[in-house]
Parts: structure tokens; sequence; C-alpha cells
């Protein structure tokens, strides 16, 4: 089986590498940003027009607020970016958001920042090949048609890009990710020197549509709730700052400074391409609605269920560009692009995390090791799974998914900042050095601004998103939790019950007798062999053992094992029933129940053939017997395997292989050796 998988694998995710090169799999600054920092890099693609979405509910004369909605997004951005410099040099490990907080704050607040970090990447994930779909879609029309098997199948190749390595799949994503910000940047340029140099106007294609507010002259309370709801809306732009805390370890050396200014660099790019599109979208009259079909009024009429609006960026685009034109296109296929690639940051941070999770118990410790290339294959698979089931569960729409997300996140956020906080005062109680101390102080100053301002927004969210879809996410955080809490307590259970005591237990005290059972089915090659060995083992008491379900071939068994006179005795179970392991479990339960300190060695023959499909047609009732056996204690179960001539066939096939070479590869035979001292022919 393993042959005729490995060629494909091959040829997948390449050729296997050796643990040594894990060095050559570090990123420099100039890939660590897109494979890093492509999720907030991308979200300025939908979060612009979230925030106009939500204004759209109190009418166009809401969209006046959308510049103080971005001003605080963009103080929020930056007091996160400022809080995550610090975290990247205090904790370089990779621990990220998770070690902060089990480390300050305990292994219940560490465990809960690790289930909401969890949840949001798989949403990170699910939500950027949703939008990515969405903006693809409104291009061609199969992708609409079929937005769910698109997004699976997208999903389907990240996954495979991803298990060929981190430095492979962040080169892929490298050079989409910095046509999307040059284009962005280039966009917001030509727009503004269009507006303010040229003094032409702007105009987007939805410029001439109106909207139908659903609650007109909101104040007080409710407008206040608005624009906290869609300031909330706007902080997906946020989403994935924490995964370059949590990916230090796969940056070049300077480690901690790289991260750091890859971290800085990133939040300087994302505020201000979410700054330009707002200030874009204003300038040139974009257009947006919740429910665009009636909501969105063209020459007096609703704009109906064949319209499909566009997002923010398109329109932005159209305005500066020009509908249609080369830069439209190019900025277009980008962005739907980008938005793909996306959700790289969660195929990052997700499966180093569980690895972390898993050295520390609380997930299975598959998750902790790193496959063929390199990568921790094993959580990239899982992630790639929890994404498939959410797409599929909400149809591959964005706008239903983005309002699960950014509550973990924020999660996140506050008590990582919290946890930072503590571990400034813990290191002030024993810094003495007034240098250091001052660093401290300023540090901690920009955690706690950060902690306070990040768990203020979180309430933000919670109340304003809850019943918009907060509360899966939050049911996904309380699922995670459990599941981690229950494998922890299991494996500290197994520790506890298999360490090693320091007094001798009945685990070191030799058995007084082994009696061992040497299972027969038929009298042939296998089952000489495996009398033999269990002669060579000289057990106390050794017997052959028969279950009868054909009368006939059980007579004709004892005929022959007389005739050929084997000097070992053979006990027939009846079995009426024609049950075969049953009645062999019973027997051996017996013999433990007699003499308790008697071990059992049962010995089963086997056979070993070349082929996947000839195990299918061997070894069947082997298998079931040996996982019964393994839960009746003092019982050890030994497979002496006959290894049949397909298998012999199978090494010989391997040999020739190995020694096969191309047409081609060997020119001129193989090279003699020379003696040092033999002199070379002169031409």
């Amino acid at each position: 089986m393993s042959k005729l998988t490995d060629v494909p694998k091959r040829i997948l995710i390449g050729r296997a590498l050796r643990s040594d090169r894990l060095g050559e799999t570090l990123l420099p600054k100039r890939i660590a940003l897109p494979v890093f920092a492509s999720d907030p890099l991308s979200s300025v693609a939908y979060a612009p027009g979230e925030v106009l979405l939500v204004l759209s509910i109190a009418g166009v004369s809401a969209y006046h607020f959308s510049p103080w909605i971005a001003l605080a997004v963009v103080v929020l951005m930056f007091t996160v970016v400022a809080s995550y410099r610090q975290n990247v040099h205090a904790y370089p490990s990779g621990g990220g958001d998770y070690e902060v907080a089990t480390t300050n704050l305990g292994p219940k607040a560490g465990l809960t920042v690790a289930s909401a970090l969890l949840v949001d990447y798989v949403l990170t994930v699910a939500v950027s090949i949703s939008s990515g779909v969405e903006n693809l879609g409104s291009a061609i029309p199969f992708v609409v048609e079929n937005k769910v098997l698109v997004a699976v199948t997208i999903i389907v190749l990240l996954t495979v890009m991803n298990l060929r390595g981190v430095r492979e799949s962040g080169k892929l994503f490298a050079i989409p990710t910095y046509v999307f910000v040059t284009g962005v940047f280039l966009m917001i340029a030509w727009g503004a020197f269009r507006g303010l140099v040229l003094d032409d106007t702007l105009k987007a294609p939805t410029a001439d549509f109106e909207i139908q507010a659903e609650h007109q002259g909101l104040a007080g309370f409710a407008l206040v709730f608005l624009l906290l709801r869609a300031f909330s809306s706007g902080c997906a732009a946020l989403t994935g700052v924490e995964a370059i805390s949590n990916g230090v370890p796969a940056f070049r050396k300077p480690k901690s400074r790289n991260a750091a200014n890859t971290l800085a660099l990133m939040g300087l790019l994302a505020v201000t391409m979410f700054c330009g599109i707002i200030g874009l979208a204003m300038a040139s009259d974009v257009r947006m609605a919740e429910n665009p079909a009636k909501d969105l009024v063209h020459d007096g009429a609703p704009v109906g269920d064949g319209y499909v609006q566009d997002p923010v960026i398109s329109q932005v685009a159209a305005a500066v560009f020009g509908d249609g034109t080369f830069l439209f296109v190019v900025l277009a296929a980008a962005t739907a692009l980008v938005l793909f690639l996306a959700a790289n940051t969660a195929y990052n941070g997700f499966p180093l995390l569980g690895s972390i999770l898993a050295q520390d118990r609380y997930l299975p410790r598959q998750l902790h090791t790193r496959g063929d290339r390199l990568a921790f294959s094993n959580g990239i698979v899982v992630l790639a799974g929890a994404a498939t089931l959410l797409v599929v569960i909400y149809g591959a729409d964005s706008t239903r998914l983005i309002q699960l997300y950014i509550v973990g996140v924020f999660v996140s956020f506050t008590l990582s900042q919290t946890g930072m906080v503590r571990h400034w005062n813990r290191h002030l109680r024993t810094e003495n050095d007034l240098a250091k101390r001052r660093h401290m102080k300023r540090s901690r100053a920009i955690n706690a601004f950060g902690a306070f301002f990040t768990g203020l927004v979180l309430v933000v969210v919670l109340v304003t998103k809850f019943t918009h879809g907060a509360w899966v996410a939050l049911l996904g955080m309380v699922i995670f939790y459990a599941t981690m809490t229950a494998i922890r307590r299991h494996y500290d259970r197994v520790t506890e019950e298999i360490s090693a005591p320091e007094e001798p237990t009945d685990d070191v005290v030799r058995p007084s007798r082994v009696h061992s059972i040497v299972l027969v089915s038929k009298l042939h090659r296998p089952t000489l062999r495996a009398l033999s060995y269990a002669k060579l083992m000289r057990s106390d008491t050794l017997e052959a053992l028969s279950v009868n379900v054909d009368p006939e071939e059980t007579r004709a068994l004892k005929e022959e094992w007389d005739r050929r006179a084997i000097d070992v005795p053979l006990k027939v179970l009846d079995s009426p029933y024609r049950e075969i392991t049953r009645p062999i479990i019973e027997y051996v339960k017996n013999l433990r129940h007699e003499s308790p300190r008697e071990a059992v060695s049962v010995i089963i023959p086997e056979y070993v053939v070349g082929h996947w499909y000839e195990h299918l047609l061997h070894n069947q009732s082997a298998l079931r017997l040996k996982g019964r056996l393994l839960f009746t204690p003092g019982v050890m179960v030994t497979s002496v395997p006959y290894q049949l001539e397909s298998s012999e066939a199978a090494k010989k096939r391997a040999r020739r292989r190995q020694e096969w070479s191309a047409p081609g590869a060997v020119r001129r035979g193989p090279v003699e050796k020379r003696s040092p001292k033999e002199p070379t022919a002169k031409k």
C-alpha cells in the first residue's frame, strides 16, 4: 500500500526533507510578510464594505460616520501592533498568545486563548475562501452557480501547497500579495491625484443609486449601537495580526527583531490601504446595502434579485481606473487571488499552535510531528477538514460567516495583553537597572492600554454580533476547551498509570509459569514455523489450539497431526455457532482465572503478502483476535510471519527499481576507480 501511494504523494508534495534541513525552511522578511500577514492585508478587500453595509441600515446619511469609524480602527490597529511587538521580543518561542496567557494568567486562561485562536484560524480559512469565491464569481458565472464546490476545491489546493512546506508555499504566495498591495496603493495615489490635483469627479458604478433605509432617523442609543456594530465589523481588518507572534520560530535570525519589523510593516500597510479605500469610497459615492435586492433603488425602483452587488474595492477601482480597463482587471484578479491566499495565515498559525498544544498534551500527539516536508502536516489536514465543514454548512456565504468572525481573535488579544502586563510587573519586582526599568514601564503602559482597548472592543463585538452568529464562535470555543481539557486529563491519567514506581510491583515480578498457545487452523508451513518458534521459547506449558468450525476439516487436522507425530498436544475447542474468536478468548480468560500469576503467550502464524489487495484476503481473523486479546490482562500476543512468494517478488521489484537508471543517466558506463599513483593518459 505504501508503494502504491508513494508516487502520487511525491508528485503532490515533493520529496521528503531530512530533519537537519529545517534551517533551510526559515523565512526572510520579504517572504514572511505575505506568509503571515496576507490575512490582515487582504481584509481591506472586505472590511470597508462591512462598515458601509452596517451604516446603510440608517441610509446614506450615516455614511459620513465612516471616516471616524476608520480612524477608530486605525487607532486599534496601531495599539495592537505596538502591543504585539512587545510579545515577540518577550516570548520568541512561537507560543504567542497561548504562551503569554499560560505563563502569566494560568493554564485555564492559556487554554481559553488557544480555543479562541483555533476557532479564529478555522474561520479565517472559511471567510477568506468564501469572500474570494464571491469576488471571482462576479466575473465568472460558473463560480457563482457552484460556490461550495469551488470553495472546497480551493481549500484542497491550498492544503496541498502548504503540505509542500512553509518556504515553498510562501514563494508562491508572495507575488500575488505584492501585486495586490502595489495595485491598491497605485489606486489610492491615482485617485487622490485625480481628485485633488486634476479636480476630476470620481463616480462609482452605484453612485446614482439610492439606499432605502431600514431604520430612518436613528438617534440616541440606537445610533450609538449602529456605530458600534459598524466599528466591530470594521475590526475584521485586524484578524491575523497575532499570527506573526505565533510564527516567530519560522523567521530567520535575529528572529524577534525580524518578526517585530514585519509586524510594524504589516500594520502600516494595512491601515493605509483601509483608510485609502474608505476615503475613495466616500469620494466616489459608493452605495452598499445588506439587502441590495430591495434596499438599493435605481430610477425609482429596487434593483431586484438579479442585481449582483460588487465589493467596495471593485467599485472604487472602477471609479479610479475605469470599469474594464487593464489596471482594473489586474487589481480585481489580484484581489480575488489574495483573498484565497489570505487563508495561508491560518495554514501557518493553526498547525504551529496545534504542535505546541500537542506538546503540552492538550491535543493528540500526532499534531506535534513534522511531515515529509518539515511542515506540521497533520495540523494542516485538520484545519482543512474543519474549514471545509464550515464552508459546506454555510454555503460559502461570507456575509453569514463573517458574523462568526473576530470574536476569537479579540478574546486572545485581551487575555494576551493582560498577561503581558503581569509579565512586566513580575520583572519590575526584581529589576534594579534604571534604564531597563524605564523600558519595562513603557512596555507595560503599551500593553495595559492594549488590554483595555481590545477588552472594550471585545465587549462591543459580543454585544453587537451575538445574535447575528457570534454565539456559534463562542460555542466552538467551548467545544475546543472541553475537548482539550479531556485530552489533557486522559494523557495525565495514562502518564500516572504507566510511570515506573520506586518500589517493586507486580509488573516487575516474574510470572510463576508461562503457558504458550499456538493457534492452528491447518497443518502447513506457517504452522510448523510457529511451533518451532514456540519450542524455542521453552515455556512451562506448550499446546496447540484449534477451533472446531467444520468437523471434516477438524478430523483431517487431527489425523495429520497424529500421522506426523508432532510432540505438541493439540486441543480442539467446540464452536456450535461457528465462531473463532470468542472460544479462544474464553479459553484464555479461563486459564488466567485459574492461575492469575501465570502468563499466557498466544502465538499466531500469519502470512506476509506483497500486494496491497492481497491483504484483504488474509489475516482478518488474526487481526480481530489480536484486537480482542489486547484487552485481556496478563496475555502476550506474538505474530510469527511467513513470507509468501508475492512478498519476495515485491522485494525483488523494489531492488530492480533502485538499481535502474533512466536512459541517458549513465553516458559512458561506470567510472573505474584509479590508483592514486596511476598516471593519467594524455590526450
